[in-house]
């Protein structure tokens, strides 16, 4: 399988071969995690960053009645936690939601990357802007968009997203999301994205079928 990190780089910036070698060697140790595992909590010393190579996975804050919001989904080809080890302790938790293949990857290895390699370091500058771009959507999703905007938002973040790293089709890419998950990152209850979801299949713009969506009107 080709690194989807490599892949997502590549669509924005020509790295070199030495450059997608080094990532290429900074990123060969997988292990396999299962679903619903946490990889670290808030208030670890985070000492490692977290590559998600395959599978779904999310960034999320535990809340004080033990409830959870989810604040970002991971999918394959991001970076976890990649500057968080200037706060000294992470702010949020990061856990799995599918069986994912994820790479450990030493601070002192990414500050090895960025300090002989200037294009990495520039192309990992923009992976984090990016990142910061979709939490400022997710924003306005809360602030200003009705649930049924929200979710189908989400779906076509989604779609390119993981077209980026050659995981989905024109229209469709594998789910594994659950209502309660939708639910958590949107601060909608479990009724009412059932509720959404029915809306949205009734209007014929979402097929979700053997765990993955389809989008047959994806302009709509």
């Amino acid at each position: 399988m080709l690194n989807p990190f490599i892949q997502k780089l590549g669509r924005r910036f020509a790295l070199s071969e030495s450059d997608e070698q080094a990532l290429r060697s900074a990123s060969a140790h997988l292990r396999g995690v299962h679903a619903r595992t946490t990889l670290i909590s808030e208030g670890d010393v985070p000492d490692h960053v977290h590559l998600i190579q395959s599978g779904f996975a999310c960034r999320y804050k535990v809340l004080p009645g033990g409830g959870r919001s989810i604040v970002a989904f991971l999918i394959p080809g991001d970076f976890c936690d990649l500057n968080v080890s200037i706060l000294g302790a992470m702010d949020h938790c990061i856990g799995t939601i599918s069986s994912c293949d994820v790479v450990r990857i030493p601070r002192s290895v990414v500050n090895d990357l960025t300090a002989r390699h200037p294009a990495l370091n520039r192309a990992l500058q923009w992976a984090g802007l990016v990142d910061e771009a979709i939490l400022r959507e997710w924003l306005v999703c809360m602030g200003r968009r009705s649930a049924d905007r929200q979710v189908a938002h989400l779906f076509c973040e989604l779609l390119i997203r993981l077209q980026t790293v050659g995981l989905a089709t024109d229209n469709s890419y594998p789910f594994p999301l659950t209502q309660l998950d939708l639910g958590d990152a949107m601060g909608l209850s479990n009724v009412h994205i059932n509720r959404v979801l029915q809306e949205l299949r009734g209007l014929g713009l979402v097929i979700i079928k053997e765990r993955r969506v389809t989008l047959p009107n994806v302009a709509a």
